[in-house]
C-alpha cells in the first residue's frame, strides 16, 4: 500500500497532542491514527469529522505529529491543507477544535465552513 506523507497538511497544538496521546493510551489498541476528513453537507457545505483510524487506506496522506499520526483522505486533503488543531478546555464548547485557512466563512457550531469557491445557500446546523 502506498502511503505518502504530508508534513505541512496539518497540524496539532502541543494541547491537541497531549490529549489525543492521553486518549489513546485508555484505548485497547495502542497503534490507532486519528483521522480527519470532510464530507459534504452542513451549514456552511462542508463539515468537519474526526475518529479513530486503524489502518491508512491506501492515497491517504499521513502525519506524525510528536508520536500522534494523523492520516487525511485525499478528497478531504484539498480542503485541509494548513488547518491546525487545538484541544480547548472550557466549561461550554470545549474539545478538538479545527482551525482552517481554507475555510472562508464558518458555522455557530464550529464543524461547518465554506471555502472560497464553494457557492449555495446556507442550511441548518446539525449537531
Amino acid at each position: 500500500m502506498a502511503l505518502e506523507t504530508a508534513p505541512g497538511l496539518i497540524s496539532l497544538t502541543s494541547r491537541a497532542s497531549d490529549k489525543l496521546k492521553e486518549i489513546i493510551a485508555g484505548q485497547q489498541q495502542r497503534d490507532l491514527a486519528l483521522r480527519v476528513y470532510v464530507t459534504p453537507g452542513g451549514c456552511s457545505g462542508f463539515s468537519y469529522g474526526m475518529t479513530f483510524a486503524e489502518s491508512v487506506e491506501e492515497g491517504d496522506s499521513v502525519v506524525d505529529h510528536e508520536g500522534v499520526r494523523v492520516v487525511v483522505d485525499p478528497m478531504s486533503a484539498m480542503y485541509l491543507k494548513g488547518a491546525e488543531i487545538d484541544f480547548v478546555d472550557a466549561l461550554m464548547g470545549g474539545g478538538f477544535a479545527l482551525r482552517n485557512p481554507n475555510a472562508v466563512s464558518t458555522c455557530g457550531c464550529g464543524q461547518s465552513f465554506k471555502t472560497g469557491d464553494q457557492s449555495g445557500t446556507a442550511k441548518a446546523c446539525h449537531h
